[in-house]
């Protein structure tokens, strides 16, 4: 079992930046697929990126040249950096954990594969 809690979360202008956080307990996520995944109101959930246990990400476009996803094993803590943000990347992010085979499915961002989830922390960009 793997609890997940983030936190980071806050409200930052247009072109702003901010580094979220998931910290991990009950086991190592080392042999996981970590992932960061967003909410924004009315709107589906959406995979922001994903993390291998040995450091290969992959991005949802919307993601691509603005965040970063990285993970520190020791502390058991993901994160994501986030910079240029816009009014559209308002939501609520969630932290998720899956097993390894979770990176390596082309819909993870529909998130089925992730067992394990945090209860979110909300990102507002104001414009």
């Amino acid at each position: 079992q793997v609890q997940l809690v983030e936190s980071g979360g806050g409200v930052v202008q247009t072109g702003g930046s901010l580094r979220l956080s998931c910290a991990a307990s009950g086991d190592t996520v080392r042999p996981y697929c970590m992932a960061w995944f967003r909410r924004a109101p009315g709107k589906e959930r959406e995979g922001v990126g994903i993390i291998g246990g040995s450091g290969g990400t992959a991005y949802a476009d919307s993601a691509k040249g603005r965040f970063t996803i990285s993970r520190d094993n020791a502390e058991n803590t993901l994160y994501l950096q986030m910079n240029s943000l816009s009014p559209a990347d308002t939501a609520m992010y969630y932290c998720a954990a899956g097993r390894m085979t979770a990176c390596y499915s082309a819909s993870w961002r529909q998130g089925l594969s992730f067992g394990y989830w945090g209860q979110g922390t909300q990102v507002t960009v104001s414009s």
